[in-house]
Order: structure tokens, then C-alpha cells, then sequence
């Protein structure tokens, strides 16, 4: 029974909020009613009887409903975080391996650490006959063919069913030849790049597999759960669950931003200083609290701030927590969690998908993580089980932070953003189709799960000397030698990249698109991996890698590029906003200059550095449009013309975002006062990988929300000249000039009233 106090724990906290104005707003959630039934009948005894050997003896509604909806359909859950989903889509599984001997079944994870989750929950319920088994790098070899004989639960992740499972799947056809079940966990994440190369390696295999089996996917809370899910796998028909029947806790909302310390400058008091306080205040008052961070580095620098503000007593049960611990070190923080001995944790996203960490009072989010989806899932772990809750929000001085905190209100209705991915990105998709001729010869009129135009895409490749076609018309690699699927990094929208090398420990971090290398990894470069700082120390353009050794300093780095753009192919067109707005396919090309240093601490510029890189170009999907001499611009005063129209770009690529799930890094743009190809002034924004993956295409259909979103974010801002909380943008080649804050929100503002 959950404990009702008078006094919360945050209360003295949020009455100091109120008054010196950092609390911008608070908003109650109420507690959810739980809705359970009984455990079907129809359920195979042998799983009844395991849940009720750990004591559960009925279900949410939710988790009947899908056990019901996967007796005839394709099912995709979404409820909220502590909901029980893995149960959900369990029990089907379960059902079926224990009704048939030979029955197999396929758990995807996008991350070994949930693999390990669902692997150990699935062996404390210890249904009779069911064998799970972790299926990933980290298996030993001598196991793996054990393994692909009698275990009927394998738990992988995308990176080995792509370069593991499929291009081997001889050695896997008893298991393939008897899969019933594919499950996809956290399918939000696999959006984007990754999301499209994911989508290409479940066509490859259902090419495999047939489609005789049963696809059950749970997700956190998103715009477009049914489309996600039949867009990931190229099946229709998808059941929804959406109801949740698990309880809420009654929680408190706030939103917390920190005080300006330069009003002119639009500058604000550290966001991580900032929360160091919030946390450390909860902490005194005895709530057990989560403190989510972008980055390690970040992980590492609160713990030590909160800590520093507690006496010893305390500051011994504050804990960092990150991707990267060992398995052991992972468990040991847990159980100190679940156990109260830890009082505190400060956590990147890791804990952001779905691991047990028992009950807490607290969760503070430091900074907008990038989509309200997440948001929302983070602020799930306050108040769980039955308990009063706080979930904090602690603003950053960007544009979507402060865009929040002007209308707060919006922000607690929002909904969240829709989950995006193109897998007919037409270079993701060439390397996964040539993925899939190396493991069985394409048969025209016959391969139709890859895709409605493959036989197009394959005769791109045989006249680019990739496949030909043998004597029977089938399409067969040229180069049977090679292994296509080592070529094809699930992260990255191209096969021409740059490794990442750590070169103290000889250890590749990861790649990088060839379009974005001389962006991200040039000499000087702080690059950052999984939150942890790397210093560039060179780039081998022959060799095709950087190496990197992890940084400690106080500085950023930005470079300083010129950017063109040349419209290749007009996909769509319409009129909106007294502009002339198109969609299609534009070549962009870069040149990166030089790189700026800037201080951590106040963005204040150090030095600039010159570079000699040699100019790079890829094709990309694009929004632009073009503003008419004698409309939008009729007031605008030419010299800030420039300036005005670079403005609206940037704001306009800041609250892309809130239309789809992306990352502001994702989106590029360009400004100019005559493009060479429309004859007057342009804004282009474009998607930042080759190829495109759809996030353009929705600000397309949605520009006049864009337009509007952005002219408020700016309007609104309190600074005299632009911020970075309104028109300057971290990832700006021209570093921020010019710009023209005046003429940036006259120039949207007279579109908005056409």
C-alpha cells in the first residue's frame, strides 16, 4: 500500500523555486487506477502455473489484451514505462514454445545490457522446456553451436542477426525453419539511420524465414506506433495496445530553469550547477532520486558536485551510473538501488530503457534529451509502485529548453513526436540488398519482403559491378569472395567511412559517415562516444581513420565550413505561407576551413584553427523554399537581409525536432540571398545523412507548424540580439554570422499572416 504523506520531501524545495522564479511552472499528474483480469484460460498450464509459482495470479489489461490480439494479428504495445510490456509479449511466446516442442522464437534488444534483463527475468519465471539463450559478440564461440541447436529463446541484438545470424543462416536453418516469433523491444529507438538499416535487415530475415510467423513489438509511448511498427518490418495489419491497465503514481511535474546571469546576452546560470542543487536538496530530505545526463562526462562532473554539497553520510550513497560498466558493476549499483542502500544515482540514457531499478521518489532530467518521448520515459521512474512522485525538468540554455519554459503549459500537453525512418534510403537500402544476395541468390517476381523496387535497385548494382545476373536470372554477387555485411555499419547512412580509433588502447570506438568525417573527426576535434570526450590526434584520409584519445578539457570545438546546395530532383510542390515551398533531392557540398575552440563554461570563442580538407559531397532529401522580392521580405532592410534569413534557418532546424524524432545534428540548412538555380532568396534545410531519411519530408507536410513554432521560439526569447536560446546554433559552419534576430522574426511574421 503506497504511503500518503502531508509533507513531500520537495516541498521546501519547490516554496524556494516559487519565489526567486526558477520554478517556471508545476503540473499534478494523477494516479492511474490499475485495471487487472484473470489469466486467460487458454494459456498453456505450464506458464500459468510459472506465474503463479512467483506469485502473479492475475494481469493488466493490457497484457491479456495483447496475449488475446497475437492469436490473430501482428501486436505492438505501448504503455508507459513500468507497465509490465516485457510480460506482454511473453506470454504469447511462451504459449507457443510450450505447445510445440520444435517452436522457436527470436528476442531483438537494443542493447546487450536489456538482453541480459530479459535472459535473467526469463529464467527466475523458469516456464518447464523453455531454453533461453544470449546470442551476441560477447559469446563465447564454443557455445555458439550449442546454442543454435537446442536453445528456443535467443536474445540478440540488431548488429548480430545482420552480421551474425543471416549471412550464416545455414547453420541456422533448424532454428529459422521453426522461428514462430520475432520480438522487437524498445522499438522507438530504432529509428533514423539506425532505425532504416534495422528495417532492412528484418525484410532480409523475413526473405529468409517466410512470413509464417507472429511479430510483436512493444514501444514507449510515441505519435505513430502502428506505423512505426509496420514500417520496421514491411508488414501491415499491426494490432494496437495502447491501453495501460498497470497503476500510476501521483506525481508533480515541475519545470525548473536557471536564473539569467547576463540578460543582454540571454545568458543563464549552469544547467548542471543548477540541478547540482536540486538534487542535493532531495537528497538532504531523504528522497530517493535519478538524475539522467546527457553525457558521461556529465554523469561523472554531477556526482561529484552533488556529493560535494552533502556531508560524508550521504555522499557515500551517490552514485554515477553510464554505459560502458561491466556486467558486474551494472548488478552491484542495481541491487544497492533496489535494496535502498543507494540513496542516488546520476545516469545517462542507460537506464532509460526498461531496467529494474526499483522504487524512487525522484527523477530530474537535466536538459531536454531530445524528444518528449524520452522525457516522459524518464520521468516514469519517479513515484513508481504506488508512490507519491517528483519529476523535475532542469532547462538548458538551448532553444528547445527556454522554447519550453516560455510555454509551459504546451509542454505538459504536448504530444510526443512521431518515430521516423526511411529503409528505402537508396544507399541503406544497395548495401542491404547486396547483404541479401550474398546469403541466397535474388529471384525475380519472388523476393517481394525486401521491398516493392529491389529488381530496380539490383540492376543499379549490376551496372555499378556489384551483382550480375546467372544463367536462371537470378541476381548473384560478382565478388562471391566478399562478406557484404562487414561493409554495412548499422549506424551510418553509407558505406564509405571513417573508423574511430582510440590509439591508447587500439580499441575502434565506432565510424563515420565520409560526409560528415571532415564535420566531426578532423584533427583537433572533440568527438564524443557514447558521452565520453575524445580529442582528435590525427586523420588519415588514405587510410580512412581518426584516432582519438579521451580529453579532459575544458573547450568544444565547431567548425567553420562553406556549404552549397544544387537541387538535383523536385519531388513535391506547393504554395504555404506566401512562399513557394518544394521537397525533393539536392546535392550538398561542404568545404570545411577551420575549426573554432570555445570554453565549456560561457561558449566564449578561444582561437580559430585552419584546416586543409578537401571538399566532400553527398545527395540528401530537402525542404526549401523561396521568398518573393515583393512578400516576405518587403520590409526586411537589405543589409540584415543575410542575417534575417540565416536567423530563420537556424530556428527553423531547432524545432524540427518537435515534429519528429530527431536530432537537431541530424538536419543541415543554407541561407542565401540568390541561389543560383531559383533566381532569389532560398532557405534549404536538409536531412544531414546521404540519402535522406524522412525528417524533411515531415517538416514538409508540416511547415506552417514549423514556421509558427520557430517564430515564437525567437520572438519570445528576452535577449537583445539572438542567443543561443533562440537563433545561434551549436553547429553553425558561418560560427553564427550573420545574424538578424529583428528581421528574423519580421520575416516569419509577415509569412505567418499572409
Amino acid at each position: 500500500m503506497g504511503v500518503v504523506r502531508d509533507v513531500e520531501p520537495w516541498d521546501a524545495l519547490l516554496a524556494a523555486g516559487r519565489e526567486d522564479e526558477r520554478l517556471v511552472a508545476t503540473t499534478a499528474l494523477h494516479a492511474r487506477a490499475s485495471r487487472s483480469v484473470a489469466i486467460p484460460n487458454d494459456l498453456h498450464p505450464a506458464v500459468a502455473q510459472a506465474l503463479a509459482a512467483r506469485g502473479v495470479t492475475e494481469l493488466w489489461s493490457h497484457q491479456a489484451a495483447a496475449f488475446a490480439a497475437s492469436r490473430e494479428s501482428d501486436v505492438v504495445v505501448t504503455t508507459g514505462t513500468a507497465s509490465g510490456k516485457s510480460l506482454a509479449f511473453n506470454l504469447p511466446v511462451l504459449d507457443q514454445l510450450c505447445r510445440d516442442p520444435l517452436a522457436r522464437a527470436l528476442y531483438l534488444y537494443p542493447t546487450k545490457a536489456l538482453a541480459q534483463d530479459q535472459a535473467r527475468a526469463l529464467a527466475e519465471l523458469a516456464v518447464p522446456g523453455i531454453r533461453p539463450a544470449i546470442y551476441d559478440g560477447d559469446t563465447p564461440r564454443e557455445a555458439r553451436g550449442a546454442i543454435r541447436r537446442s536453445a528456443n529463446l535467443v536474445l540478440t541484438n540488431p548488429d548480430m542477426l545482420h552480421m551474425g545470424i543471416l549471412p550464416n543462416h545455414e547453420a541456422w536453418r533448424g532454428f529459422l525453419t521453426h522461428l514462430v516469433a520475432v520480438v522487437i523491444d524498445e522499438a522507438h529507438v530504432y529509428r533514423g539511420v539506425f532505425g532504416s538499416h534495422v528495417a532492412n535487415v528484418l525484410r532480409r530475415l523475413r526473405r529468409l524465414r517466410g512470413d509464417e510467423l507472429r511479430m510483436l513489438l512493444a514501444t514507449a509511448t510515441i505519435a505513430n506506433p502502428v506505423e512505426l511498427a509496420e514500417r520496421l518490418t514491411g508488414r501491415e495489419g499491426f494490432a494496437l495496445v495502447d491501453e495501460d491497465g498497470s497503476p500510476g503514481a501521483r506525481k508533480t511535474v515541475a519545470m525548473w530553469n536557471p536564473p539569467l546571469v547576463d540578460e543582454a546576452l540571454g545568458a543563464r546560470r549552469s544547467a548542471l550547477s543548477e540541478a547540482a542543487d536540486v538534487v542535493a536538496a532531495l537528497l538532504r530530505e531523504g528522497a530517493r532520486t535519478i538524475c539522467f545526463m546527457k553525457s558521461r562526462r556529465a554523469v561523472e562532473l554531477m556526482a561529484r558536485f552533488v556529493r560535494d554539497q552533502l556531508p560524508p553520510e550521504l555522499a557515500a550513497r551517490v552514485a554515477p551510473y553510464r554505459a560502458g560498466y561491466t556486467s558486474q558493476q551494472r548488478r552491484e549499483l542495481e541491487r544497492r538501488l533496489v535494496e535502498g542502500d543507494l540513496l542516488a544515482v546520476i545516469a545517462t540514457s542507460a537506464l532509460e530503457l526498461g531496467i529494474d531499478i526499483g522504487e524512487l521518489d525522484a527523477a530530474v532530467v537535466v536538459t531536454f534529451p531530445g524528444t518528449v518521448a524520452s522525457l516522459r520515459q524518464m520521468w516514469g521512474r519517479a513515484g513508481r509502485r504506488g508512490r507519491m512522485g517528483l519529476a523535475v525538468y532542469v532547462a538548458g540554455e538551448d532553444a528547445l529548453d527556454q522554447f519550453f519554459c516560455r510555454h509551459p503549459d504546451e509542454f505538459f500537453d504536448r504530444a510526443v513526436e512521431a518515430a521516423i525512418l526511411d529503409h528505402a534510403n537508396e544507399q541503406i537500402f544497395a548495401g542491404h540488398l547486396l547483404c541479401a544476395a550474398h546469403e541466397a541468390p535474388l529471384v525475380p517476381g519472388r523476393d517481394d519482403a525486401l521491398g516493392d523496387d529491389w529488381e530496380w535497385h539490383a540492376k543499379m548494382l549490376v551496372s555499378v559491378g556489384e551483382l550480375h545476373a546467372d544463367r536462371r536470372g537470378r541476381y548473384v554477387p560478382r565478388h562471391a569472395e566478399r562478406f557484404p555485411a562487414g561493409e554495412v555499419s548499422l549506424r551510418s547512412a553509407s558505406a564509405d567511412s571513417f573508423a574511430v580509433v582510440d590509439a591508447t588502447s587500439g580499441e575502434m570506438l565506432g565510424t563515420v559517415e565520409a560526409a560528415r568525417a571532415f564535420t566531426t573527426i578532423h584533427e583537433g576535434a572533440i568527438y564524443l562516444h557514447l558521452g565520453r570526450s575524445y580529442e582528435v590526434r590525427t586523420l588519415d584520409l588514405e587510410a580512412r581513420h581518426a584516432l582519438v584519445a579521451p580529453f579532459e578539457g575544458d573547450w568544444y570545438t565547431q567548425p567553420k565550413k562553406e556549404t552549397d546546395t544544387e537541387i538535383e530532383r523536385l519531388l513535391d510542390r506547393r504554395e504555404a505561407l506566401g512562399v513557394t515551398l518544394s521537397f525533393g533531392v539536392v546535392r550538398v557540398t561542404e568545404t570545411v576551413l577551420a575549426y573554432q575552440r570555445k570554453r565549456l563554461s560561457d561558449h566564449e570563442a578561444i582561437d580559430l584553427v585552419a584546416l586543409d580538407l578537401p571538399t566532400t559531397s553527398f545527395s540528401t532529401q530537402a525542404l526549401w523554399y523561396e521568398l518573393p522580392d515583393n512578400g516576405a521580405l518587403g520590409s526586411t532592410p537589405i543589409d540584415a537581409l543575410l542575417g534575417s534569413l540565416h536567423a530563420a534557418e537556424h530556428s527553423q532546424i531547432a524545432v524540427l525536432p518537435l515534429l519528429a524524432m530527431c536530432d537537431r545534428w541530424d538536419i543541415g540548412g543554407l541561407s542565401t540571398n540568390l541561389h543560383p538555380q531559383t533566381g532569389c532568396a532560398t532557405i534549404f534545410i536538409y536531412d544531414g545523412h546521404p540519402g535522406g531519411i524522412g525528417i524533411t519530408r515531415r517538416g514538409y507536410l508540416l511547415f506552417e507548424t514549423l514556421v509558427e513554432d520557430a517564430h515564437r521560439l525567437v520572438s519570445e526569447c528576452p535577449c537583445a540580439a539572438g542567443c543561443p536560446s533562440c537563433v545561434q546554433s551549436p553547429k553553425c559552419g558561418n560560427l553564427n554570422e550573420p545574424l538578424h534576430k529583428r528581421g528574423c522574426v519580421e520575416l516569419m511574421g509577415q509569412m505567418l499572416h499572409q
